[in-house]
């Protein structure tokens, strides 16, 4: 009887642990075969991807600029950055709108999968691979039963330098 009730109380406790856990919610999407994740409270809107006009001397990941109910946003491919191959645009491909710091800015993707709840312990540290994303990037891996979810930290991939956006300037 004694052992029945530590374990109840270890339960207890267990359960009381898990829900003092920080837990943030994601926004999880496709590139290519691989399934992503960024904090969905810099996510604005989704909408179909739709023809954007190009600006002249862009790097090919920035796609062009679109005009979002009267503001210009520019507009960026992470499979193009992230050197996935040549894109394909078809009925799945959406732009994730962003809002980061006062600046509106879109990504292109394949598909959005769902969104997901994860807390802390959930999060495993990203490995140093040296792959075409620098890890530095990466807020770690989320093992969800049979796949795999690459957090990104989207707002510091968004601010480097390579991408020529200014933010907190409205």
């Amino acid at each position: 009887m004694l052992n029945s009730t530590a374990s109840t109380a270890q339960s207890h406790n267990d359960d009381l642990h898990a829900a003092s856990l920080k837990t943030s919610e994601y926004l999880a999407f496709r590139l290519g075969k691989e399934e992503y994740g960024i904090d969905i409270q810099l996510v604005q809107e989704i909408r179909g991807y739709e023809s954007v006009t190009r600006i002249a001397n862009a790097p090919d990941f920035m796609k062009g600029v679109m005009n979002l109910r009267g503001v210009i946003v520019p507009i960026i491919d992470l499979r193009i950055k992230f050197e996935l191959g040549e894109p394909t645009y078809d009925s799945f491909t959406v732009v994730i709108i962003l809002h980061i710091e006062n600046t509106i800015v879109g990504i292109v993707v394949d598909s959005v999968s769902d969104v997901i709840n994860l807390n802390e312990t959930q999060i495993k540290p990203a490995p140093e691979l040296g792959s075409t994303i620098d890890s530095s990037f990466l807020r770690g891996l989320a093992p969800l039963d049979q796949r795999m979810v690459i957090l990104i930290d989207i707002a510091l991939l968004m601010k480097t330098p390579d991408m020529g956006l200014q933010f907190g300037q409205k």
